[in-house]
């Protein structure tokens, strides 16, 4: 089932984009007065096809769905009649050339902008942003970050932006690492009443931001879920102590444990040794005398108290008006375009690890998982799959939309444009880096499946 959740979700987003893609190509060639033959999803044997429009332009969709075009009246494809001349894609101005070219990668940014702005409108559950303990040795430790610790707002710039959730938090940790800056997050300790601020400063760790797992690393992470009991094993450990489903484990030893992390890590440091475990039970503190049972795994001792832990981590519901999701969508439209070029450009002069290029699998893989998830994960990947489209698009490699953005900036400098001869050695040394980018990607995709699979 999870497979052919997995494909369709691919299928329709790949469907999705592509067609968005090449609306926008159609729809300014239209506007510009270009003649459009053909407009396809899919290269190959077409699967079906219809006319539409005055001009019988001859829409299909193909075998090959990994991408698509829009064929228009040109004379360096065919000969074009004398009376249609002026509706020829090459007999444009260099302007809507441009306009017609890049119709396509503005699409794909435009629909993120909608796709995000729908999330924001429908509104969707978050975590509280309430950050975990950091390691001791740690940037946010040594900054003055502590367990329980909820960020109300972060100061960029002088500018005090209100937090309202972890996911909202971590996109302006990672965008604020990735560009070096420093930032100051407001804190409310659950235990003091007055709030704090706290300075990070992400200076020097610009190069390691791109790693999925900086964040932790750096010491900033969501809290778990709470030292919860929900299930206990019969005749195991937690049992035989007098432990029950309900009950929340607030110490170990007399030490606090806020997380199930927390009181997993007591119960490995005990060595064995019988836990006074202090619990909350019907609003009522009780201590109990637990003793671990020894397991092995992988040859390596560990400890267990044989209970399910687990509780419900704090969430809001963020949700937006119409044109604050407006606002909200184009800014994180925006940023991410930003993240991705910041990330590519560190990827071309060694700063950042081209393990960061995903292919089709990977790909893929989000899909499935993000409509099983719901609604509004799957509306954010389109739309996170959209961004990426659309700026690498815009890059200035001649086989891309931008590279032909490039020849017409050529040529509306220079006045006049670049020889064929040139355009077929540039697009040669084109292709050849697509290839080598769409090899490493396929490689880097195959790694994560043979790792997933061991």
């Amino acid at each position: 089932m999870n497979l052919i959740v997995t494909l369709l979700a691919f299928a329709f987003a790949l469907a999705l984009l592509i067609a968005v893609h090449e609306y926008g190509h159609y729809r300014v060639a239209v506007a510009c007065g270009v003649k459009v033959l053909r407009f396809s999803i899919g290269f190959g044997k077409p699967l079906l096809r219809w006319r539409r429009g005055p001009d019988g332009t001859e829409f299909t969709v193909a075998t090959i769905p990994l991408g698509g075009f829009v064929r228009m009246l040109d004379e360096r494809e065919g000969e074009v009649p004398p009376e249609e001349l002026g509706r020829a894609f090459n007999r444009q101005s260099v302007g809507r050339r441009a306009a017609v070219v890049a119709a396509g990668p503005i699409a794909n940014l435009l629909l993120a902008i909608v796709l995000f702005a729908l999330v924001a409108v429908g509104g969707i559950r978050e975590p509280v942003a309430i950050l975990g303990a950091p390691p001791v040795q740690s940037p946010a430790a040594q900054a003055g970050i502590m367990a329980g610790d909820r960020v109300v707002a972060v100061v960029r710039d002088g500018e005090s932006r209100p937090v309202r959730s972890w996911t909202g938090l971590r996109w302006t940790l990672i965008d604020a690492a990735i560009g070096g800056d420093r930032i100051d997050l407001v804190v409310r300790d659950p235990r003091r009443a007055a709030e704090r601020r706290i300075a990070l400063d992400f200076a020097s760790s610009t190069r390691a931001a791109e790693s999925a797992d900086f964040l932790d690393r750096f010491g900033l992470h969501l809290q778990g879920p709470p030292a919860q009991i929900r299930e206990v094993v019969a005749g195991g450990p937690a049992q035989q102590g007098g432990l029950r489903a309900g009950d929340r484990v607030i110490a170990v030893d007399g030490r606090p444990v806020a997380t199930a992390d927390a009181l997993m890590a007591a119960i490995q440091a005990s060595g064995g040794r019988a836990a006074q475990l202090t619990v909350e039970r019907a609003g009522s503190a009780l201590t109990l005398r637990v003793v671990p049972r020894q397991d092995v795994v992988d040859g390596r001792k560990v400890w267990r108290i044989e209970a399910l832990l687990g509780g419900d981590v704090p969430t809001v519901v963020v949700q937006r008006n119409p044109v604050q999701a407006l606002r909200e969508g184009a800014r994180r439209t925006w940023d991410l375009s930003v993240l991705t070029l910041q990330t590519l450009g560190r990827m071309v002069i060694g700063q950042a690890s081209l393990q960061n290029l995903s292919g089709p699998v990977t790909i893929a893989d989000y899909a499935g998982r993000s409509a099983e998830l719901g609604w509004s994960a799957y509306l954010q990947f389109l739309a996170v799959v959209s961004v990426s489209l659309g700026v690498l698009n815009l890059l200035p490699l001649p086989v891309l939309d931008g590279g032909h953005l490039l020849y017409y900036a050529y040529e509306a400098v220079t006045r006049r444009s670049v020889s064929q001869r040139w355009q077929e050695r540039l697009q040669q040394g084109g292709l050849a880096l697509i290839a080598m980018m769409m090899a490493i990607a396929l490689y880097n995709d195959l790694a994560r499946l043979l790792g997933q699979v061991h």
